[in-house]
C-alpha cells in the first residue's frame, strides 16, 4: 500500500510538470506568432520585446499572446541602462549573476522610465548595447 501511495505521488508530480511544460510551450508558440512581424525580438518568462523599424514594443507573455503591450520610438530614447539587483552595471563588465535583471529605458516622451525584465544578464546587455548604437 505504501508503494502505491509513493507511485501515486510521483505520478501527480509528473502530471504537474507536464502541465506546466505544456503551458510554457503554448506561451512560446503565441510569442513566435507575435514575433514574426518584428525585425528583432526576445522572449523569456518575464517579458517579450520586439523591434520593428523605429519602434520598440514590449509586454508580458501569456497563452493567448503578449498583453500589457507598451511602445516607444527608438529616437525618443535618451538613456539605456541595465540594472542587476537594482544597481546599474557596466555594460563592458556585467556581473555573472543576479536576482533581478532589468533593461531601463528613459524616453523623452515619458517622465518615468520603462523597466523591461530579463532573466539573462547577457541578453539584457546585448539589447542595451544595440539600442545605444541606434539611438
Amino acid at each position: 500500500m505504501t508503494e502505491g501511495l509513493v507511485w501515486l505521488a510521483l505520478l501527480s508530480v509528473f502530471m504537474g510538470l507536464a502541465s506546466f511544460g505544456w503551458i510554457e510551450y503554448r506561451k512560446v508558440e503565441a510569442y513566435r506568432v507575435w514575433a514574426q512581424s518584428f525585425e528583432r525580438a526576445k522572449y523569456d518568462i518575464y517579458a517579450v520585446l520586439g523591434q520593428k523599424e523605429e519602434t520598440l514594443t514590449w509586454g508580458q507573455p501569456t497563452l493567448k499572446g503578449p498583453i500589457n503591450l507598451q511602445c516607444c520610438s527608438i529616437h525618443a530614447i535618451v538613456n539605456v541602462v541595465v540594472q542587476v539587483d537594482d544597481q546599474s552595471v557596466d555594460l563592458e563588465h556585467p556581473p555573472d549573476k543576479g536576482k533581478t535583471v532589468q533593461l531601463v529605458l528613459q524616453c523623452q516622451d515619458h517622465e518615468n522610465p520603462f523597466f523591461i525584465p530579463f532573466t539573462d544578464i547577457t541578453m539584457a546587455v546585448e539589447w542595451a548595447k544595440y539600442l545605444i548604437t541606434v539611438i
